[in-house]
């Protein structure tokens, strides 16, 4: 009998531990690895969207967004992840043809929720839009979706290439 108890009281002490660590963990961009890979879709008036993410490293991950259509490139992103004061900051930049800045510096974001295969940034006051959030609800599938504030909403559906 007092080998059972004991081992309980292990047991018990083991779980508690495992459960308090995991407590105290911050989200990181490898929570986000999800993300990873070319993404590509319709966005309305013959262009294509495309994000193509790469792995994390180091803290941080990045994306390169382009889109096309009616033989031109329209925009240019670059959106960076990292990991900020204990949690995830994006940061994206867009440009025009000629890679002429669209605003005088990146939009910032910070992480609103994260759960499994999807993610929201929410938008300082200065921004063009209240929330981004991107999800993969199919292996297949990338999901943006943008609220601008006022009702207006925008949701993006990305194929795998």
């Amino acid at each position: 009998m007092p080998h059972r108890r004991t081992f309980s009281w292990t047991l018990a002490a083991a779980l508690t531990f495992a459960l308090s660590a995991g407590a105290d963990q911050h989200p990181t961009v490898d929570d986000l690895a999800w993300m990873t890979g070319s993404w590509a879709g319709p966005v309305g008036g013959g262009m294509t969207l495309e994000e193509n993410w790469i792995l994390p490293v180091d803290g941080s991950m990045a994306s390169l967004v382009r889109m096309t259509g009616n033989g031109a490139t329209s925009m240019v992103e670059m959106i960076v992840i990292e990991e900020e004061n204990d949690s995830l900051v994006l940061r994206l930049q867009q440009w025009d043809p000629g890679f002429v800045p669209r605003t005088p510096g990146p939009h910032t974001l910070t992480l609103r929720e994260l759960g499994d295969n999807r993610v929201s940034f929410e938008a300082g006051d200065d921004a063009a839009f209240r929330n981004l959030t991107y999800s993969r609800p199919e292996p297949d599938t990338f999901v943006i979706e943008v609220d601008m504030g006022g009702g207006q909403q925008a949701r993006i559906e990305l194929q795998a290439r």
